[in-house]
């Protein structure tokens, strides 16, 4: 394969897998949002901590989604170390994303819903962008490459291997002119 093509297979790759954790994080958000409002309107929970609350539970269902539809041809190999990152690298993108509310609401004191929702959208921005990167660098890891197709018909063995298996006799029933060759040599 050229290297053009190559490179255009890996930006096929990237695409595709950018639009499916696309629609992880679009299902996230819609449970991050549902869940945000849900707790600042029914309840009397300070803003920053409903949205603490709501990160968490899109978190739990963000993993699912990422474990088993974006990321589900990953190595799957050491659950634990993986759920382990996601969580430390989760936690990171809380703290980004609830940290532009904290600041946004404590200390310019935009507090109205419309404010309260539109920095929370700009935290979830930036904090996606994190995750992205963390989560396809150090926690869903992609298998190692296996070898190109070419590489192994250019291997010598299996070549000769094949060759061998073509003119080896077949060891079923002895065919006609073998056993009259054997007759002339045993005469």
């Amino acid at each position: 394969m050229s290297e053009r093509g190559a490179l255009r297979m890996q930006l096929d790759q990237l695409m595709r897998e950018i639009a499916k954790f696309g629609v992880v994080g679009g299902i996230g958000t819609l449970v991050n949002f549902a869940v945000f409002n849900l707790l600042r309107h029914t309840t009397d929970i300070p803003m920053v901590r409903a949205s603490i609350a709501a990160t968490v539970v899109a978190i739990c269902c963000n993993y699912v989604g990422f474990r088993y539809f974006t990321y589900r041809d990953r190595d799957k190999s050491g659950r634990g170390k993986e759920m382990s990152l996601f969580l430390f690298f989760s936690v990171i993108g809380l703290i980004i994303e609830n940290g532009l509310l904290y600041v946004t609401t404590y200390g310019f004191g935009w507090d109205s819903p419309l404010a309260s929702n539109v920095f929370k959208f700009a935290g979830m921005a930036i904090a996606t962008l994190f995750r992205f990167w963390s989560y396809r660098t150090w926690v869903f890891k992609a298998l190692p490459a296996e070898a190109p197709a070419e590489a192994a018909a250019d291997r010598p063995v299996p070549a000769a291997e094949s060759f061998l298996a073509s003119e080896a006799p077949s060891a079923e029933a002895p065919s006609a002119e073998s056993s009259s060759a054997r007759a002339d040599r045993a005469a």
